[in-house]
């Protein structure tokens, strides 16, 4: 179902264009207006990497808290309970901004959002190793600091979205976002890596402030060179001249189409088990096996998710050049992304070498790359309510991905069999 959104089969991209047109202003006002808020080739091309970059310090600055956790619970004395509260906290404070990230975006331009935010979560990383030195309540802190890390963090994708459908040309959108969304694995990869290294020569500290100073320095950069300390984006002109009725009717006529809720539905199933996995996998092989190089299973699983993503990407282009209908495709991708990785999550349940399970987690971890294609959609909603729209998957998707993990009181060790590796893969296969 999720595919037939991808062919445009039941939402097609000409509908929402013809009602984003009824709702521009009309006359040569409204072409005026409309050209201003576009970013010229030039300037788009620098945002490009400004935003690859913005996405690849977002996830270092979300997985420092999952590489470093092991270390932190053996100094602060955590049980897995106590570890779980913490890398959970990030989830719970993440989704509650969605919706609000997207609406102010939509309401006076993403710019401005991306810039607060990068430089908010930029303080709290920083300040993770300062507040667990503050009393005895490392655990309350770290909580708070990863809720409110996540509360942060949660308009930064909402955002993403409705800056592109306003300040990008429509023909570029597709290649934009998959390219800022590549910078996610990049992100990863360089969390494990740098982590790994910064763990075992100077400690978990030396991976927040160093992570925090980068990603305050992008801010900076973004605020001096792009905003050039406009705080105000010339977009809100723009917006004055839609009723908030009119916005709403427009992301409105998006909820009624079944396979948007297709959309939801397998971008819950399969997000919230890659947050999981994303989030717990530093953990299990630390456990399973502690002698294990660390810098490894941080590193070649994410290593291979950058080629990967873009050769998913290329077979996808290459199959539809082809003759093969864009349907079909999708389907075809969407399984290998969902169907097979899932496969490869379930050897790990079981007794298995390192090499083994890093072999199964590296695939895993790259055939979900093949739904690269699928984030585009997102992309395809353009208007006064694309950042809204954009929050109902990724809201979803935090709230399953909550219930998966187990929960018991009173417990501090929980297996990694059915407990969690069983129900990612079943929620996979579902999706």
């Amino acid at each position: 179902m999720a595919e037939q959104l991808a062919a445009g089969e039941h939402i097609k991209l000409s509908d929402a264009s013809q009602l984003e047109q009824n709702y521009r202003p009309s006359g040569p006002d409204g072409e005026q207006l409309d050209q201003r808020t576009r970013w010229p080739r030039s300037l788009a091309r620098k945002w490009m990497v400004v935003l690859f970059m913005g996405t690849c310090l977002l996830y270092c600055a979300r997985m420092t808290m999952p590489v470093c956790v092991v270390s932190m619970a053996a100094s602060f004395h955590w049980s897995k309970i106590d570890s779980g509260l913490i890398l959970g906290g990030f989830f719970w404070g993440y989704c509650f901004t969605q919706i609000l990230g997207g609406h102010v975006s939509d309401k006076l331009g993403g710019e401005r959002v991306l810039f607060i935010s990068a430089a908010s979560w930029a303080l709290i990383t920083a300040a993770t190793p300062l507040l667990a030195c503050l009393g005895s309540h490392t655990l309350a802190l770290m909580a708070v600091a990863r809720i409110l890390m996540g509360l942060l963090q949660g308009v930064f994708f909402p955002s993403l979205a409705s800056l592109c459908s306003q300040r990008v040309e429509e023909g570029e959108r597709g290649f934009l976002m998959s390219t800022m969304h590549s910078g996610t694995h990049l992100g990863t990869l360089l969390a494990g890596g740098m982590g790994s290294l910064m763990l075992d020569r100077y400690g978990w500290e030396a991976m927040f402030y160093c992570t925090g100073f980068l990603s305050g320095l992008w801010a900076l950069v973004v605020w001096r060179y792009l905003l050039r300390g406009n705080i105000f984006p010339k977009q809100v002109r723009k917006k004055k001249c839609l009723q908030p009725s009119v916005r709403r009717k427009y992301w409105l006529h998006h909820l009624k189409k079944p396979p948007v809720w297709a959309m939801v539905f397998a971008h819950m199933c399969l997000s919230s088990t890659s947050y999981i996995l994303l989030s717990w996998l530093p953990t299990y092989f630390k456990e399973t096996f502690p002698h294990a190089t660390s810098w490894v299973y941080n590193v070649i699983p994410w290593l291979i998710a950058i080629p990967s993503a873009l050769g998913g990407g290329f077979v996808s282009d290459f199959l539809i050049t082809k003759g093969y209908g864009v349907a079909s495709v999708r389907k075809i991708m969407q399984s290998f992304a969902m169907g097979l990785s899932s496969m490869c999550i379930l050897p790990l349940s079981g007794a298995v070498t390192f090499q083994s399970a890093v072999i199964c987690i590296s695939f895993a971890v790259g055939l979900t790359t093949f739904t690269s294609g699928f984030y585009e959609h997102d992309g395809c909603f353009h208007g006064p309510g694309t950042g809204v729209v954009f929050w109902l998957p990724h809201r979803g998707h935090l709230v399953m991905g909550q219930s998966l993990l187990p929960h018991h009181p009173g417990k501090h060790h929980w297996s990694w069999d059915l407990s969690v590796l069983w129900r990612c893969s079943t929620c996979r296969s579902a999706g």
